[in-house]
């Protein structure tokens, strides 16, 4: 869904949590690139060695402290006196079938991925009303369109992201700020070598499918910025997404067969670590 783009800075001031690396640090360098100001929010700061982001901002910032998080509207307010892009990057994998993966999993999950949204957009968004202007982009993925098995809790969270951003692009349309939320499939990226979990297949599983995709954390981060541009609610940023959600839309026999086969054959895994 797209809708009029409003008239912006040339240069703006954006916020990336989670911007010391993967997506988050090429969503960085894509806005320098741009030449916008970027200040990343994020538990570790990048490391100069690697890092492309040499030019932004850093501030230390756990997406699950409020206090963390006026911190960094302490931090706008004086060094920018505003916000033009808020982007919710920070998050974490995680997984597991139903019986196997426990309620502190569930729990951890959804603090960081779905919770650290809510708590980013709420800080800001009073800015944002008082600006009348500003755009929150949320990282959700494709997992939060369609569910595959043994991703119970990631499935529910980031479809609770696509859920918030849809209502929060609502009540905000009057005040000319947008929202949208960017629904990647698997690309390369560092983020499943710190998943956690009980259910060991499901990390074999994803594993496996993150390493041998042809798309990189570069490929996003342009593609979420052409959908910024676009004023696209919802950014589908890679074809293997827009793909496996056009088959959810408009094959739904086809697109149940495959999910249950993939069901099937993680079950088998489950059953082959057991034996």
């Amino acid at each position: 869904m797209s809708r009029a783009v409003p008239e912006e800075r040339a240069s703006r001031r954006v916020l990336v949590t989670g911007g010391a690396s993967g997506l988050g640090e090429a969503l960085v360098a894509a806005f320098l690139a741009r030449g916008d100001d970027v200040l990343i929010g994020d538990l570790d700061e990048p490391e100069v060695s690697t890092s492309s982001t040499d030019a932004a901002g850093f501030l230390h910032l756990d997406v699950r402290s409020d206090d963390d998080w006026a911190s960094a509207r302490d931090w706008v307010t004086e060094h920018w006196g505003g916000l033009d892009v808020l982007v919710n990057n920070a998050g974490v994998a995680g997984g597991g079938r139903i019986d196997v993966a426990g309620m502190d999993e569930w729990q951890w999950i959804t603090e960081i991925n779905l919770f650290g949204v809510v708590r980013g957009t709420r800080t800001f968004v009073p800015m944002f009303k008082q600006q009348r202007s500003g755009h929150v982009v949320n990282i959700a993925s494709l997992a939060g369109l369609v569910h595959p098995a043994g991703m119970g809790s990631y499935n529910a969270v980031k479809a609770g992201v696509v859920a918030f951003s849809e209502t929060t692009a609502h009540e905000l349309a009057e005040y000319d700020v947008r929202c949208s939320a960017v629904c990647p499939s698997y690309f390369r990226t560092r983020l499943v070598e710190n998943m956690q979990g009980t259910d060991t297949a499901v990390g074999q599983v994803i594993g496996a499918l993150v390493s041998g995709s042809p798309v990189g954390p570069e490929d996003i981060a342009a593609a979420v910025l052409e959908g910024m541009d676009r004023g696209e609610e919802l950014i589908l940023p890679d074809e293997a997404a827009r793909a496996a959600y056009d088959l959810k839309l408009t094959d739904r026999a086809a697109y149940d067969q495959l999910m249950r086969k993939q069901a099937k054959r993680l079950n088998a895994m489950g059953q082959e670590e057991q034996q």
